[in-house]
């Protein structure tokens, strides 16, 4: 069993990027890192990695899109421990930036599957192993993309960029985490943003081909403070790594 003093913590997408950096961050603090990975060759690489920095951490095949490895990540999990205290739902697919008048349902769907559909997929499977802890909390990587606030304000540079997928399932996830939030207040639901939207700068990662202007460090700036919010914080909030931002 996982030695119950320290918190655990599970990261989907943790092999790489914003994930991986949580997984560093978190796992210095004295946390354990069940870190999720589509592709194990990768997940236990980066895990030998952290291992190597004197993180406690376990690799877990995680494909968020599969009710069937989901379900396997649940009981490796329970393997280990009893509970689990925070839950990021970091995976996410960028889509390919098709204009809307030649998006199809397909393409919709593909990133729904990653970004909408596995979040819930992934925080419904965990809910009791959630439950089962203090003070649980669950952040929802997002982005200012998925900001109506955002998207509308001519000066942003997403509002430029005309496609349909990426920005709308960042959108339905924002709203999913607040009926969550409202639903079971007993657990934190938050939305993190990796960006500066007053800024206009967004995190350099594989998704954005490391174009973003603020290091992967700054980009978990906001997941890595949600993760960390004690049993009196917020809940049902969507910040950005300088406070909070529009809806």
């Amino acid at each position: 069993m996982t030695n119950s003093e320290r918190t655990s913590v599970l990261i989907t997408g943790g092999n790489k990027g914003l994930g991986f950096e949580a997984a560093r961050r978190l796992g210095e603090e004295g946390w354990t890192v069940f870190l999720g990975s589509r592709d194990e060759g990768r997940g236990r690489a980066a895990a030998d990695k952290l291992t190597a920095g004197g993180v406690d951490v376990i690799m877990v095949p995680l494909d968020v899109t599969s009710d069937e490895s989901v379900a396997g990540a649940v009981r490796l999990v329970r393997e280990h421990t009893d509970r689990l205290d925070v839950l990021i739902n970091n995976a996410g697919a960028p889509g390919r930036v098709v204009a809307p008048a030649e998006t199809t349902v397909e393409e919709i769907h593909s990133v729904y599957d990653t970004n909408v559909y596995g979040p819930i997929r992934v925080t419904n499977a965990f809910l009791p192993l959630l439950q089962a802890a203090d003070h649980p909390r669950v952040v929802m990587v997002s982005s200012g993309g998925g900001s109506f606030a955002v998207v509308t304000d001519p000066d942003q540079p997403v509002s430029k960029m005309h496609e349909l997928a990426y920005s709308s399932s960042k959108a339905a996830l924002n709203m999913i985490t607040v009926r969550y939030a409202q639903a079971l207040p007993k657990i934190k639901f938050n939305v993190a943003t990796p960006g500066e939207v007053a800024n206009r700068k967004f995190a350099a990662t594989d998704m954005n081909n490391h174009t973003g202007q603020l290091t992967v460090t700054e980009g978990t700036d906001s997941i890595v403070r949600l993760a960390m919010i004690d049993a009196d914080g917020p809940t049902g909030i969507f910040i950005d790594r300088l406070g909070p931002i529009g809806w």
